[in-house]
């Protein structure tokens, strides 16, 4: 075989893989849409099945020595880079054995199914047997990964969702940003006291709360004709870069939810549209991290989305789509959109308060993990550990509690600590941002958002995975990783 055509022939493999994870991603998006409950059981079958085959592809015996000869050939920057990602992703396929991965996918499609009638019954002892056979295979895909990286076992996990990160420097960051923030809520809270705040008055239906959500899309650059807003019990983004999937869910008397979900999620959707299509199907072209994928969803819904600028934005459309009312005055819909008020839903809370809902999930992850939990053990972690830092009352409250996310039914250990650093990421791109563009602040009012859009798609969007976290971050900001732009966003929003 010819030197060069070994890269060739990776590049032609990965594309295929790309194909099959389309498959796969209509295929689980589907399942959590649109899928009757019927078809739980073939459906969790076929997944099965087809991961199997992507597993396969991803183990393909020819891959050792397709990269072992391509290390050797005249590639250039972006090839080099792709190579990296492509011996990652090969290093870690080869770590798990094709049994665990076709019983992990059947495990938590029907644990992930059964959470979603389960947990509105607040039934934590229904979902608890499938939430073991889940735990148990995690584990057990964590030793695999450990021996083949010789990391501890949650750290295998963590590093396939922000490749680098160590749980040891997570707990000093995290710790670092539990050190300030409850003097911080404290302080925010004795302030917004005295600040009067009209609430709006529902209901709200469902459907004209659809329409301004796809307004909204609109207007934060969603291309519909690559992609679709539907409705799930969690809201989420899935599908590939050539047709995004979008889900959000509604209360008809509140608003918030649905409409902060959608842009929340349209940040995702805008990275994926936006990765480099000449290296599409190859893993260069994946978005870097998952921790860079929720900086790009809190930079719209945070950063952006509850800016007082956005608010003079936002007031003549809700007026427009969901009738006009005092709540809807720009200023009071700043002061709505930004009350801190510690409450047990996470999607829901606060963006001063959320990294206290990641940094409990991260420690109890750690612990179940490291076998120092058991799966039994989860609620009285939880409940515990919400009174320390949001001081609330989750005792059999498991629908709102430790059952409210599907990460963990899905199986989806070590994915948490991506929305504190997505936050931290977030704002130290938002600084950057405002570096270059002084007058923001005014565009933003005006419904001229490209200045964040170019800066995001130039320096993240279009980089995908061309370089690693690190150094995308000093190029994309200037300098390291660091929690003081949150802190000083955050000091600056709420205490001027």
């Amino acid at each position: 075989m010819p030197a060069k055509s070994t890269y060739t022939a990776l590049t032609e493999h990965y594309a295929r893989l790309h194909r099959y994870h389309h498959l796969s991603a209509i295929l689980g998006w589907d399942r959590s849409a649109m899928m009757p409950p019927g078809g739980m059981e073939a459906r969790a079958a076929a997944e099965a099945e087809l991961n199997a085959l992507i597993h396969r592809h991803r183990t393909d015996a020819r891959m050792a020595g397709w990269i072992e000869a391509a290390e050797q050939e005249a590639l250039n920057d972006f090839e080099r880079a792709n190579l990296r990602e492509i011996r990652r992703d090969w290093r870690e396929a080869n770590a798990l054995p094709e049994a665990l991965v076709e019983a992990k996918t059947l495990a938590e499609a029907r644990c992930e199914h059964a959470w979603r009638t389960q947990r509105g019954a607040n039934d934590w002892a229904g979902f608890l047997p499938n939430f073991r056979e889940v735990l148990r295979l995690a584990r057990e895909e964590a030793r695999y990964l450990a021996d083949d990286s010789g990391l501890e076992p949650y750290d295998a996990l963590l590093d396939r969702y922000e490749p680098g990160a160590r749980a040891a420097d997570l707990a000093r960051l995290f710790g670092e940003v539990r050190g300030w923030l409850p003097d911080l809520v404290a302080r925010i809270r004795d302030k917004q006291a005295s600040e009067r705040v009209i609430e709006p008055v529902g209901p709200f239906p469902r459907e004209r709360q659809r329409t301004l959500g796809l307004e909204m899309m609109k207007l934060l650059g969603f291309d519909f004709e690559a992609g679709r807003l539907d409705e799930s019990a969690h809201p989420f983004s899935g599908g590939v870069p050539e047709d995004v999937r979008l889900t959000t869910r509604y209360r008809e008397d509140d608003f918030t939810q649905s409409l902060m979900g959608i842009i929340h999620e349209t940040g995702h959707a805008r990275y994926e549209q936006n990765l480099p299509r000449e290296w599409l199907g190859q893993p260069i072209a994946q978005a870097r991290s998952f921790g860079i994928h929720e900086s790009q969803s809190l930079a719209f819904e945070m950063q952006l989305a509850r800016s007082r600028a956005f608010a003079d934005l936002l007031a003549p459309m809700l007026a427009e789509h969901l009738g006009a009312q005092a709540a809807f005055e720009p200023g009071n819909l700043h002061r709505l959109l930004t009350r801190v008020r510690p409450g047990l839903i996470r999607v829901d809370a606060d963006e001063v308060t959320y990294p206290a809902h990641v940094i409990l999930r991260f420690e109890i992850e750690r612990a179940l993990i490291a076998g120092e939990a058991e799966a039994e053990d989860v609620p009285v972690l939880w409940d515990s550990q919400m009174a320390v830092l949001l001081d609330l009352d989750t005792r059999d409250n498991y629908r709102d509690g430790c059952m409210q996310d599907v990460h963990w039914p899905a199986g989806a250990f070590g994915y948490f600590p991506s929305y504190t650093l997505g936050a931290i990421y977030a704002a130290q791109w938002f600084a950057a941002i405002r570096r270059e563009t002084p007058d923001l602040d005014a565009q933003i009012a005006r419904g001229e958002l490209s200045a964040v859009f170019e800066w995001l798609r130039t320096n993240i969007w279009s980089q995908a995975s061309r370089w690693e976290t690190p150094e995308l971050v000093r190029r994309a900001s200037g300098s390291a990783l660091d929690a003081t732009h949150l802190r000083r966003h955050l000091e600056t929003r709420y205490l001027g």
